[in-house]
C-alpha cells in the first residue's frame, strides 16, 4: 500500500529583498495558513490515536480474511468476491492516506520542530508496519491467473468497477518479488531511503545564507536572485554557494546513497534502464520520453540560447552571469501583489474558462486549504496534496507578492482542481500519473497568464510579461530536461562506484552548459547547486513530467483556443478521470497523441512563438 507523496514543486518563486522583508509582508495581507483540523484536531486527540489503532485492526482482519483465497475469490461474487475485497482494500487505503497526510503536512509546516519531526517519524514508522499485513494482497492478486481475473471482471459488478486498478496492477507482475522479499524491501525501506529523504529535508531546512550579516534560509536567499540589483543577485549566489559547498559533504553521501539503493531495487526487480521504474509508475512508455527529452535537447538553441542572449542584451551585458538568468526586465512591476488580489486573479481566469472550476479553487480560499506564509522551518517551493477522497486536498505556496508566485498559486491550485475533481475515483483510482498530473497545474498557470496578458495594453508590460512567461516555460521544459539528463548521468556512473562532490559537480556543469548556452556565464561555486534540487532526492527521474505536461498543455492550449463549444466537458473529464485510463485514451478526444514524434514539437513551438512575439516587440 503506498504513502501518498509530497512532491515538492520547486518552481522559480521570488521574495523581497533581505532588508524589506517586515515591510513585504504587511503589504502582502493576511496570508491563509491551513486548517489541518479538517483531518484531525491534533496529533495528540482521541481521533488520531484511535484512528491508527484502527488502522492497524482492519489491516489485520483484512489479511485474516482474505491472504491465500484470492484465486478462489475471482469465481465468486458478493461478499465473498474479488471486488469485496477491493472494496475493503480501498477503504484501508483511505483511513491510511488520511492519517499519513495529517503528519506530512503537519511536519512539512514546519520541518524544524522536534515533535513534527518525531510525529511523522513515528506515524511512518507504524504505517509501514501496517503495510506489512496488507503486502500480500498485490502481490497475490497479481499471481492470480489471466483466464480467472478475466471471470472476475465479467461476473463480478464490484471487480468490474475496480477494473482499471486491477488491470493497472498487473503492468507491475513482472517485476515484483517473492512476498518475504517484498517485506524485506517495505520494512528496509524506513532505514534506507526514507531516511534519507528525512536527512535531506532537515539539513535543507536547517540550512542559512549569510547575507550583510543576516542569516536567511533558502527560501528567501533563493529569492534575492529575482531582484532588480544585480549586487543584491551576486550577493546571494555567494551566499548559497558557499553554504552549499559546506554542506556538500552530507548531500554527497544522500546523493550517493540513494542512487545505489534504487540501482539495488531495480536490479533485483529486473528493471533494464535507470528510469523505466518511473516510467512504469507513470504508466507512460520509455520511448515516449526520449521522444520527448530528445526533441527538447535539440530545441536548446531555438529556446534557452536564444533567450538568453536577448535577454543579455536587455540587461545590457554581452553575457549574463549564472544568478542573472531570472533577474527581472527594467521593464516589470516592482509593486508587491496582496494576496487578495492574487486570488482574484486566478479565481477570475479560471471563471472565464469555467465557472464550475473558480468555484472548486474558491474552496481553497474560503475553507482555508491555502498555507501560504513563508516563515522559518516551512518547506520550500509548493506543492499541492491530495490527501485522500474522504477528505480534502492541501496546497503550500511560500506567497511573497511577485508576479511568479502568483502564476505559483495558479500552478497549484490546478493540482488541487484536478485533485478533487479526480476524488470521485475513489481512493485506488484517483491518483493520477505524474505525467498527466501536471496538465490541470500547467493549464490553469497559461489560463491566469493569457487573462493578465489580454489585460496588458501598455507595451512595455506586455514585454515583461511575455518574457517572464518564456522564462517560466525555459525553466519548465529545457531545465527540467536538463535536471532529467543530470539524473540519468549520476544514476549511470554511480554504478561503476561512489561519486565524489567534484564528480557530481561536473556533470551538473556539463548538463547546464549545453542547456543554458554561450549567453550564461558558468562560473566558480555554481558547480554544488544541484545539492537543493529535491526532486533528485524524493523522486528520481520526475522532473521530465513538468516538460511532459508543459509541452501537452501547449498543444491543449492551442486545441481549446481553436475549439468550438465542448472543450471544457472533455477537459473535465480528463480531469475526473484520475487514473482510471492511459494518456492516448484521455488524449485522443482533443486529436492529440504523445507517441506522435510531432507532438513534442507542436508544444516546444509555442514558446517558440513567445520568443518571436518578444523579439517583435523589441524591435
Amino acid at each position: 500500500m503506498g504513502h501518498r507523496k509530497f512532491v515538492n514543486h520547486k518552481r522559480a518563486a521570488v521574495a523581497d529583498a533581505a532588508g524589506a522583508a517586515a515591510s513585504a509582508d504587511a503589504a502582502l495581507g493576511v496570508l491563509p495558513v491551513w486548517r489541518l483540523e479538517d483531518l484531525y484536531p491534533s496529533a495528540d486527540s482521541d481521533a488520531f490515536r484511535g484512528d491508527l489503532t484502527r488502522a492497524l485492526e482492519m489491516a489485520k482482519a483484512f489479511e485474516s480474511q482474505w491472504k491465500g483465497r484470492l484465486a478462489e475469490a475471482a469465481t465468486k461474487t458478493g461478499t465473498d468476491g474479488l471486488g469485496a475485497a477491493v472494496e475493503a482494500y480501498e477503504a484501508i487505503d483511505d483511513l491510511v492516506g488520511k492519517i499519513g497526510s495529517f503528519a506530512g503536512l503537519t511536519y512539512f509546516s514546519d520541518t524544524l520542530n522536534p515533535a513534527n519531526g518525531k510525529l511523522y517519524g513515528d506515524v511512518q514508522s507504524k504505517l509501514t508496519d501496517l503495510s506489512a499485513h496488507l503486502l500480500f494482497f498485490p502481490l497475490e492478486l497479481n499471481r492470480v491467473d489471466d483466464a480467472l481475473i478475466d471471470t472476475a471482471l465479467t461476473a463480478d459488478e464490484k471487480a468490474a468497477h475496480y477494473a482499471p486498478w486491477i488491470l493497472d496492477l498487473r503492468k507491475d507482475k513482472p517485476h515484483q518479488l517473492d512476498d518475504r522479499l517484498e517485506q524485506l524491501f517495505l520494512e528496509k525501506s524506513m532505514t534506507s531511503a526514507a531516511a534519507f529523504n528525512r536527512l535531506f529535508d532537515e539539513t535543507m531546512a536547517d540550512l542559512r545564507f549569510e547575507i550583510d550579516g543576516e542569516m536567511l534560509p533558502l527560501e528567501r536567499t533563493l529569492n534575492l536572485l529575482q531582484e532588480p540589483e544585480e549586487a543584491v543577485r551576486a550577493k546571494a549566489a555567494a551566499a548559497l554557494s558557499a553554504t552549499f559547498k559546506a554542506n556538500l559533504r552530507v548531500f554527497t553521501l544522500i546523493t550517493n546513497t540513494l542512487a545505489k539503493d534504487k540501482d539495488i531495487a531495480d536490479r533485483w526487480r529486473g528493471f533494464e534502464d535507470i528510469a523505466d521504474s518511473r516510467h512504469l509508475a507513470n504508466r507512460v512508455e520509455r520511448e515516449v520520453v526520449d521522444a520527448l527529452a530528445a526533441a527538447v535537447r535539440d530545441a536548446y538553441p531555438r529556446l534557452s540560447h536564444r533567450y538568453y542572449a536577448m535577454k543579455a542584451k536587455w540587461l545590457g551585458m554581452d553575457q549574463m552571469n549564472f544568478w542573472d538568468r531570472n533577474a527581472p526586465l527594467p521593464e516589470t512591476p516592482k509593486a508587491l501583489i496582496p494576496w487578495e488580489t492574487a486570488r482574484e486573479t486566478v479565481l477570475s481566469a479560471y471563471g472565464q474558462f469555467a465557472p464550475d472550476m473558480a468555484d472548486i479553487a474558491r474552496r481553497f480560499f474560503d475553507e482555508n486549504w491555502i498555507d501560504a506564509p513563508a516563515r522559518p522551518g516551512k518547506a520550500p517551493g509548493a506543492f499541492a496534496h491530495p490527501t485522500v477522497p474522504s477528505a480534502h486536498p492541501y496546497v503550500l505556496v511560500n506567497y511573497l507578492g511577485k508576479p511568479r508566485d502568483v502564476m505559483t498559486l495558479a500552478h497549484e491550485l490546478g493540482h488541487g482542481v484536478h485533485q478533487v475533481l479526480a476524488g470521485g475515483q475513489g481512493a485506488l483510482m484517483c491518483q493520477t500519473p505524474l505525467t498527466l498530473a501536471e496538465t490541470a497545474s500547467v493549464f490553469g498557470e497559461m489560463l491566469t497568464f493569457r487573462a493578465l496578458l489580454n489585460k496588458t495594453t501598455d507595451r512595455r508590460e506586455r514585454k515583461a510579461m511575455l518574457a517572464q512567461k518564456v522564462e517560466d516555460m525555459i525553466n519548465t521544459v529545457v531545465r527540467q530536461i536538463a535536471f532529467y539528463e543530470f539524473e540519468r548521468k549520476v544514476h549511470t556512473a554511480r554504478k561503476e562506484g561512489e561519486l565524489t562532490s567534484e564528480q557530481i559537480g561536473e556533470l551538473w556543469l556539463s548538463v547546464q552548459t549545453e542547456s543554458l548556452g554561450p549567453a550564461i556565464r558558468i562560473s566558480e561555486g555554481y558547480e554544488s547547486w544541484w545539492t537543493y534540487i529535491p526532486h533528485f532526492i524524493h523522486s528520481p527521474f520526475y522532473v521530465y513530467a513538468y516538460a511532459f505536461g508543459d509541452c501537452l498543455v501547449n498543444s491543449l492550449y492551442a486545441v481549446y483556443q481553436n475549439a468550438e463549444d465542448g472543450f471544457q466537458q472533455k477537459y473535465f473529464a480528463l480531469l475526473k478521470a484520475g487514473g482510471t485510463k492511459h494518456h492516448s485514451e484521455l488524449l485522443a478526444p482533443f486529436g492529440l497523441d504523445a507517441t506522435d514524434p510531432s507532438f513534442w514539437s507542436k508544444g516546444l513551438s509555442m514558446i517558440e512563438g513567445l520568443i518571436d512575439e518578444l523579439e517583435a516587440l523589441d524591435a
